[in-house]
């Protein structure tokens, strides 16, 4: 089964991200799920060869992973963003949020400082399924740091690619952007289906 880009033209229009920023990460993300069905079809024809102890076996192997969170990672970025709305339309995730951080606030002082360190990578809001917790985290690359057993809810691209042509160097514009640009809907959606996973 190949995996099929999804369609987010949609996002096109949306206030603070230009035509030409979102085409050329539509298309980004157009390759990464090319080259995950590239790489699952060459897996699977090693397999059938019996070439899996090979190098170059294990090394495409490792860089499923790359390819694969990168598809995953720009859908879920994709799909909470889009909307303009406020955290009271994600009525039930906004109280976990109050909940495990003190309030709103906190959670989203915490979710744009992760942002803002210097590095390339994602920042993810994450429901851990074991305990309920909700936490932001930085992942570096997109197969590295993402804490097993937990559930993204809000996902936030901070590779350059994601704003430097319409922002530069200032990332703190852009997460302003995002957040004036979030699916709040989407983000409760996605809380409402890890709690039913969590105890």
């Amino acid at each position: 089964m190949n995996y099929v880009a999804k369609d987010h033209s949609a996002l096109i229009g949306m206030e603070g991200l230009s035509q030409q920023l979102l085409t050329n990460h539509f298309t980004l993300y157009q390759g990464y799920v090319t080259n995950t069905n590239k790489l699952m079809e060459l897996l699977t024809t090693m397999l059938l060869e019996e070439k899996t102890a090979t190098p170059e076996y294990a090394e495409l192997k490792r860089r499923l992973g790359f390819e694969f969170n990168g598809m995953r990672l720009h859908e879920y970025y994709f799909e909470n963003l889009g909307k303009k709305g406020t955290p009271d339309s994600a009525a039930n995730l906004k109280e976990k949020l109050t909940e495990d951080f003190g309030s709103y606030e906190n959670w989203e002082k915490d979710f744009r400082a992760t942002g803002a360190m210097r590095g390339i990578g994602w920042v993810v809001l994450y429901q851990d399924i074991v305990t309920g917790r909700l936490f932001n985290q930085w992942i570096n690359e997109h197969e590295t740091g993402h804490p097993a057993g937990c559930l993204p809810i809000l996902v936030m691209d901070v590779f350059e690619h994601a704003y430097m042509l319409d922002y530069g160097l200032k990332r703190a514009d852009y997460i302003n952007t995002f957040f004036q640009n979030i699916n709040w809907e989407a983000t409760e959606g996605r809380f409402k289906a890890a709690i039913t996973l969590c105890p």
